[in-house]
């Protein structure tokens, strides 16, 4: 890394920024950056999971009555969604994905793309398609004044600009083709490659809160002139809004008003500033977004005493971000301020039709890392939201509602759908393989039945707003979500990322991204749901509920994709498709769907681990390419491909680029993305660094 990010005594009141712990214990070429800012150096610490849970394996012998009572109830049955049943295609439907190019009965076609080399910068996309940007960092929304200057930035115009390093995205169109909104995640910063090394300390703490205000989150306008173009963004838009890290937010559901959310602030414990670390997320039935709040722990200094406080990561170290120079929320330690960490780690509700109402925390949801959140709704009309916890060993969640959805488009249904997340249960999941516990070796050699698979239970941490869990209220319950679901045993999992359920089955995928502890001291080692030790390239479950229904506490499950490259890994594993006939896939981090229901996935990981860059892959879930993963596009050197959206009756796909040129700094950029301007080449300035953005890939 280059000296900029350290102190720089030549520089008055420059202090290091930077407290590289991961430099040199990276895995592959994972970017010790990336480590710090993203997830606070998660892999240096010990793993906050030091519950003595029952391994997988001591309960694997249950599976096989367990299994009897899934048989017959396991196949996914039709979901009523939005007073619409879900099932296989028609035959309208599927004569379109027959007739289109050459992907084999897709709705989708093209030819995948070769890997691409971890060291180059370009957005690579399949011949007959072309990429451009939507939206990047500091782009204007409300006023076209506010013109993007990197060595002139202030935290006000950061406020008014897109923000940095996007995860999450939705596209939502309107009836007429011809509008949308954008609604994106912004996640975290890096202050090596955003600004110039602070000559002041002024300077330095202006810094500071410019990247409070590049978080949080952007809703924006779009436009076009015919369906299939490609869309610009509106300046001024009337739903145009910035969402940030100081942003008025409401607490809601049964742990809203505990004394464990008070703070000198907010006395009541039901308001909030701000929102951070949003990673990814889900759009509802009912129109609005939901942002998931991940990494928050490396945004305080805390006591780091308690229990609750250890099992989140909070200590007592100077944070990753130093916000608690400019705002004494962020040091946790001061009088008054000790439960502002318990602030953060929910679910976020936006309605992006009403830019003046202030987003919600689903206290009902859980407090934890949360990847994001997904909703489906059940036949009986109640929903299911699924959540991935994104720490090794963490656990996999789902959310049911008390009341049930209201179809149509009127206010009066729009909002009661909008309580759907105020009230309900909230369950945890525990996994049980059907093999012998031999059998499962930790190579990812598959058992003698020829996969991974088995059954698995919701087991209750919250019924209808009462602790399930003895000894914790409800409000323990879901402030210190980790602890309820230890006491439970609930199954160790490889970092569950995105979860989310295929609109047209019902079936539902859980992104398990990995997990190189696995195995290691005194570590659990390999289970049927998380067979390999030291699990660098992750793995993706298929969970079918039971009866097909959403309020299900039991389900079957099994191991879609082992991921890894067939040509150096003998033990993969894509769905029993040929192995020497996919695109290598390494690290699965969000997912989504096409109008066929195919799986979309995003990668986060693959350059430190198989050596390519990240990219989108498409994988059939039906029929004789079922496990099929193609590869569609890759994103620059050192990025992450996220939020993917796929249109494809529409001819488009979109990712949110993050964090492109990780590894640079200042002076030594390692990517130009998306614009490919060189230092020196701009009129009146030397800007040439990577701004993360919004793409979207359509048709040449």
């Amino acid at each position: 890394m280059s000296t900029q990010i350290h102190e720089d005594a030549s520089r008055p009141g420059r202090r290091p920024l930077l407290n590289l712990l991961m430099a040199g214990r990276t895995h592959g070429k994972r970017s010790p950056v990336t480590c710090l800012y993203k997830c606070d150096n998660a892999c240096f610490h010990p793993v906050p999971n030091t519950s003595d849970n029952p391994y997988f394996r001591d309960i694997a012998s249950a599976a096989l009555s367990r299994r009897a009572v899934l048989a017959g109830g396991a196949a996914a049955g039709a979901l009523v969604i939005a007073g619409t049943v879900v099932g296989g295609a028609d035959s309208a439907s599927a004569t379109t994905a027959q007739a289109v190019g050459k992907g084999g009965g897709r709705a989708f076609g093209f030819q995948p793309i070769a890997p691409v080399p971890a060291d180059v910068d370009e957005v690579t996309v399949p011949a007959g398609f072309r990429w451009h940007p939507v939206i990047r960092w500091g782009d204007p929304l409300f006023d076209p004044a506010d013109v993007f200057d990197p060595e002139r930035q202030t935290a006000e115009k950061q406020a008014r600009q897109f923000g940095y390093n996007n995860d999450y995205l939705d596209i939502i169109v309107e009836p007429n083709g011809k509008r949308a909104v954008l609604v994106a995640n912004q996640e975290y910063t890096n202050f090596g490659i955003m600004f110039p090394p602070a000559r002041s300390e002024e300077e330095r703490l202006e810094q500071l809160r410019v990247t409070k205000a590049a978080h949080g989150m952007a809703v924006v306008e779009l436009e076009r002139r015919h369906r299939g173009e490609p869309w610009t963004y509106v300046v001024g838009g009337r739903r145009n809004r910035r969402i940030t890290a100081d942003t008025p937010m409401a607490l809601d559901g049964p742990a809203a008003g505990s004394d464990l959310l008070r703070t000198v602030e907010d006395p009541t414990g039901r308001w909030v500033r701000g929102t951070l670390g949003n990673c990814a997320g889900g759009t509802t039935p009912w129109g609005t977004v939901l942002s998931g709040e991940e990494n928050f722990n490396g945004y305080f200094r805390s006591a780091g005493t308690s229990a609750s406080e250890r099992r989140y990561g909070l200590s007592p170290s100077e944070s990753s971000y130093g916000w608690e120079a400019v705002d004494p929320r962020f040091d946790a330690r001061r009088p008054g301020y000790e439960n502002e960490p318990n602030r953060f780690g929910w679910i976020v509700e936006v309605d992006p039709d009403h830019p003046d109402e202030p987003p919600v925390k689903h206290t009902a949801l859980g407090r934890m890392k949360h990847e994001g959140a997904n909703v489906i709704v059940g036949r009986t009309g109640h929903v299911a939201a699924y959540m991935g916890d994104d720490e090794r060993f963490d656990y996999l969640y789902k959310f049911v509602s008390k009341d049930t959805f209201r179809s149509g488009k009127s206010a009066k249904a729009r909002a009661h759908n909008k309580t759907l997340l105020s009230a309900g249960s909230l369950y945890v999941a525990r996994f049980s393989g059907d093999s012998p516990i031999e059998e499962i070796t930790g190579t990812g050699a598959l058992p003698s039945d020829g996969k991974f698979d088995g059954t698995g239970e919701w087991v209750p941490l919250m019924i209808d707003g009462a602790s399930a869990v003895p000894g914790f209220t409800v409000e323990e319950v879901l402030v210190h979500t980790r602890l309820a679901a230890d006491a439970v045993g609930a199954t160790k999992m490889d970092r569950c990322e995105d979860v989310e359920p295929n609109p047209r089955t019902g079936r539902v995928y859980v992104a398990c991204t990995n997990n190189t502890a696995r195995g290691t001291g005194s570590n659990e080692g390999a289970t049927e749901a998380n067979p390999r030790n030291d699990n660098r390239d992750g793995h993706v479950i298929e969970i079918t509920e039971a009866g097909g229904d959403a309020r299900a506490t039991t389900f079957g499950w099994s191991i879609l994709l082992l991921c890894g490259d067939p040509a150096t890994n003998a033990y993969t594993y894509f769905a029993g498709f040929p192995a020497d006939r996919v695109s290598p896939i390494s690290c699965p981090d969000n997912v989504a769907f096409d109008s066929a229901g195919d799986l979309w996935i995003s990668t986060d990981g693959a350059p430190g681990t198989i050596g390519y860059n990240d990219g989108l892959f498409r994988v059939p879930l039906e029929g004789p390419e079922r496990g099929r993963v193609q590869q569609f596009l890759s994103v620059p050197r050192e990025a992450e491909t996220c939020g993917p959206v796929i249109h494809d009756t529409d001819g488009s796909v979109f990712v949110a680029v993050q964090h492109p040129g990780e590894d640079g700094s200042w002076d030594a950029q390692h990517s130009f993305f998306p614009d490919y301007v060189t230092p020196g080449s701009l009129a009146g300035g030397k800007w040439g660094g990577p701004r993360p953005a919004v793409i979207q890939v359509t048709r040449a």
